[in-house]
């Protein structure tokens, strides 16, 4: 059984579909918010998870509080390391203490539209194909080997709200199938890129769905 830690700052919808999706040899054993009112906590209560909010606005500064995030984190002894919804950016000791068993996913077809506002930027630029992806998490700010990616059309009309929407239904399938291939032990980084081991390779690239 391999036991997952994920961490939110907000209502958490890919840590629910991470949770929602049963994954076979995986136990969420905790959910940790750098913020108290994070709605995800109570949800993730109410299923009998450990939930913990510890308040990065008490420390007093981004190394101190990572320090005491990693040694909560490490409580429960995780083999993975989620961040669903984390608007923090990371020291890199805290990166480096969980190098190649922490994931992170992006609302963009990386290394395209870094960042923040990522949905405006896209629809700025004209780009016709927008999406997202999941990666393990290094030192540079979304950047890290890539293990899957899902492709969603920019339609006429869109905003950010709707492409971000559309987007989200992807991050809700991919996300789930990445802690699986993890879980699974058939993720392997090889020269800065995830290789995917099994029978199931060319599920592996890219999903594009029609809408």
């Amino acid at each position: 059984m391999k036991n997952i830690v994920i961490l939110i700052s907000g209502r958490g919808s890919n840590m629910q579909a991470i949770v929602e999706a049963g994954i076979p040899g995986a136990r969420v054993a905790a959910v940790i918010s750098n913020r108290p009112d994070a709605a995800g906590l109570a949800w993730a209560r109410e299923r009998g998870i450990p939930a913990v909010a510890l308040d990065h606005k008490q420390f007093p500064d981004r190394q101190a509080f990572d320090v005491a995030l990693a040694q909560e984190i490490d409580r429960h002894q995780p083999d993975l390391v989620v961040l669903a919804g984390y608007m923090r950016i990371l020291t890199e000791d805290f990166v480096a203490h969980y190098a190649g068993r922490m994931l992170n996913i992006h609302p963009s077809l990386l290394p395209a539209f870094t960042g923040l506002h990522t949905h405006e930027r896209t629809i700025a630029a004209g780009v016709k194909i927008a999406g997202c992806t999941v990666h393990f998490v290094t030192a540079e700010l979304d950047h890290g080997p890539i293990v899957v990616q899902a492709a969603v059309p920019v339609q006429q009309g869109d905003t950010a709200e709707t492409l971000a929407a559309r987007i989200l239904k992807q991050e809700h399938h991919i996300y789930p199938q990445a802690v699986r291939w993890f879980v699974e032990g058939r993720l392997f980084i090889a020269d800065g890129r995830v290789e995917l081991t099994g029978s199931e390779l060319p599920e592996a690239a890219l999903l594009a769905p029609a809408g």
